[in-house]
C-alpha cells in the first residue's frame, strides 16, 4: 500500500516526453540557483557593502519584466510553438549568463552591469514562464497535470539544495564568475532535452479570430472566474511580500549571524529541503484543493514569523524548512489550481497573467523588504512579510463565504465547516 502510494507521486513520469523534460530541466535548474546565489553575494559584499536595498533592486529588474510585458507573452505562449519559444528563450538566457561570467571573470563587472543584465533576464524570461508552464499540460495532459506541476516544482526545489550549496563552494574556491559561466553551459541540457521529445499536437490556434484582443479575452475570462481571481489575489499578496527570500537569507547571514559565502548556501539550501517536501506533498494530490491554498497561506505566515524570531543559525535554518514546505505548498497548489481550471484555449494567457502577478509583484515587494531590512533589520523586514500569509488567508475565506457558501460551526470541542458549488473546472 504504501509502495504504491510511493509511485503515485511520481506517476506522470512515466510519460516519455515529462520524463526527459525533467531531467534536461533540473539540471538547468541546478545552474539557475548557482546563479541567483553568485549574483545576490557579488552584489552584497563586492560591489556595494551590504545594501540589501540593492538586492531588491536586481530582483525587481528581473521579475519586473513579467508584469510590463504581458501583452506580448501571453500571446506568444498561445500562439507559437511553444517547443521552438522555449529553445529560443532557454538559448538566450545561456549567453545572458556567458556574457555576466566574462566580465566577473575579467574584473569589469560593476553594480550597472548586474542591473542591465537581471533586466534583459527578465525579460527573456518573460517569454520563458508562461509558455513553459503551458508546455507542460501539452505533454502531460489534464489527468497527470497536477501532478507533473508539483514534480517540476520538486524538480526545480531539488536543484535549490545543490545550486546554493555548489555556489557557495565555488565563489570560495574560484570566484563568481566562474558560476555563471558553468550555468551558461546547463542550459544545453533543457535545449537538447526539447529537441528529444516528441512532435506533441498542440491545440489549434485561430489567428484570425483572437490576434487582436488575445490579452483582453485572457482577462475577460478571469473577471468571470472568482475561483481563479481569488488564487491570482492570494499569490499577488504572498509573491509581493512574502516571498523575498534571497533578500531575507542574504541579510540574516552578513547581518544577523555575521557568516560567509558557505553559510549562506547552506541555508538556502536548507529552504531548499523543505520546497522540495512540500513539492512531493502537493504531488500526492490528485486535484488541487481550496482547503490546501488556506492551510499553505496560514502556514506560511506562522513559519516566517517563526523565521524572524530565530536566535541562533541553526535554529534559523530550521525554521526556513518549515517555510519551505508551506511556501510550496501553497504555490504549487496555485499553479495546478489555475492551469486546470482554465480552459486549455486560454492557458497560455492565464498563466502569463499569473506569472505576471507571482514574479511581476516582486519590483514592489522586493525593494520594499530590502529598505525595511536595511533601516529597521532583517528580523522586522520578515516579520512585517509575514503578515501576507494571513492576508493570503483571509482573501480565500471571503471567496468561499461569498462564492461557496462556507459554513463554520462547532460540535463540542471541534471545528466542523461545509462548503458547496464546487469550483468548475476547465474539462465541464
Amino acid at each position: 500500500m504504501r509502495s504504491k502510494s510511493f509511485l503515485s507521486t511520481f506517476r506522470s513520469l512515466s510519460n516519455r516526453n515529462f520524463k526527459i523534460w525533467s531531467i534536461g530541466a533540473l539540471v538547468s535548474n541546478v545552474g539557475t540557483w548557482m546563479q541567483r546565489t553568485a549574483q545576490d553575494w557579488i552584489v552584497l559584499t563586492a560591489l556595494t557593502q551590504e545594501n540589501a536595498t540593492a538586492v531588491g533592486i536586481v530582483m525587481g529588474l528581473q521579475f519586473g519584466p513579467q508584469l510590463l510585458m504581458l501583452p506580448v507573452t501571453g500571446f506568444a505562449a498561445d500562439y507559437f510553438d511553444r517547443r521552438k519559444l522555449l529553445i529560443a528563450t532557454q538559448a538566450s538566457m545561456g549567453l545572458l549568463a556567458l556574457g555576466l561570467g566574462v566580465l566577473c571573470i575579467t574584473g569589469a563587472v560593476q553594480l550597472w552591469h548586474v542591473y542591465l543584465f537581471a533586466l534583459c533576464l527578465g525579460c527573456v524570461a518573460a517569454f520563458d514562464a508562461p509558455a513553459r508552464q503551458a508546455f507542460v499540460s501539452e505533454i502531460v495532459g489534464d489527468d497527470l497535470l497536477s501532478n507533473a506541476v508539483a514534480l517540476n516544482s520538486t524538480s526545480f526545489h531539488a536543484a535549490r539544495m545543490i545550486g546554493p550549496a555548489m555556489a557557495g563552494l565555488l565563489i570560495s574556491g574560484i570566484g563568481a564568475g566562474w558560476v555563471f559561466i558553468l550555468n551558461a553551459f546547463t542550459y544545453l541540457a533543457v535545449i537538447l532535452s526539447l529537441l528529444k521529445i516528441n512532435p506533441i499536437e498542440s491545440i489549434q490556434r485561430d489567428f484570425s479570430k483572437r490576434a487582436a484582443g488575445g490579452l483582453t479575452e485572457g482577462f475577460s475570462y478571469i473577471r468571470k472566474r472568482p475561483d481563479i481571481f481569488c488564487v491570482l489575489v492570494m499569490f499577488f499578496l504572498i509573491g509581493t511580500f512574502g516571498i523575498n527570500f534571497p533578500i531575507f537569507i542574504s541579510t540574516m547571514s552578513v547581518t544577523a549571524f555575521h557568516l560567509g559565502a558557505g553559510q549562506y548556501g547552506v541555508l538556502s539550501s536548507m529552504m531548499a529541503i523543505g520546497s522540495v517536501a512540500g513539492a512531493l506533498i502537493s504531488a500526492r494530490q490528485d486535484r488541487p484543493r481550496f482547503t490546501l491554498l488556506i492551510g499553505g497561506a496560514a502556514a506560511f505566515g506562522l513559519t516566517l514569523l517563526a523565521s524572524a524570531l530565530a536566535p541562533s543559525y541553526w535554529v534559523f535554518g530550521a525554521t526556513l524548512v518549515a517555510v519551505g514546505i508551506s511556501a510550496q505548498m501553497f504555490t504549487t497548489t496555485a499553479n495546478s489550481s489555475v492551469q486546470m481550471w482554465t480552459e486549455p484555449t486560454r492557458r497560455g494567457r492565464v498563466m502569463a497573467i499569473f506569472m505576471a502577478v507571482a514574479l511581476g509583484g516582486t519590483p514592489l515587494g522586493a525593494p520594499v523588504a530590502g529598505w525595511m531590512a536595511d533601516v529597521f533589520g532583517p528580523r522586522v523586514a520578515i516579520a512585517v512579510c509575514a503578515m501576507s500569509g494571513f492576508m493570503g488567508m483571509a482573501v480565500a475565506l471571503m471567496y468561499l463565504r461569498k462564492h461557496r457558501e462556507l459554513k463554520v460551526w462547532r460540535e463540542g470541542l471541534r471545528v466542523r465547516y461545509s462548503i458547496s458549488n464546487p469550483v468548475a473546472h476547465a474539462s465541464n
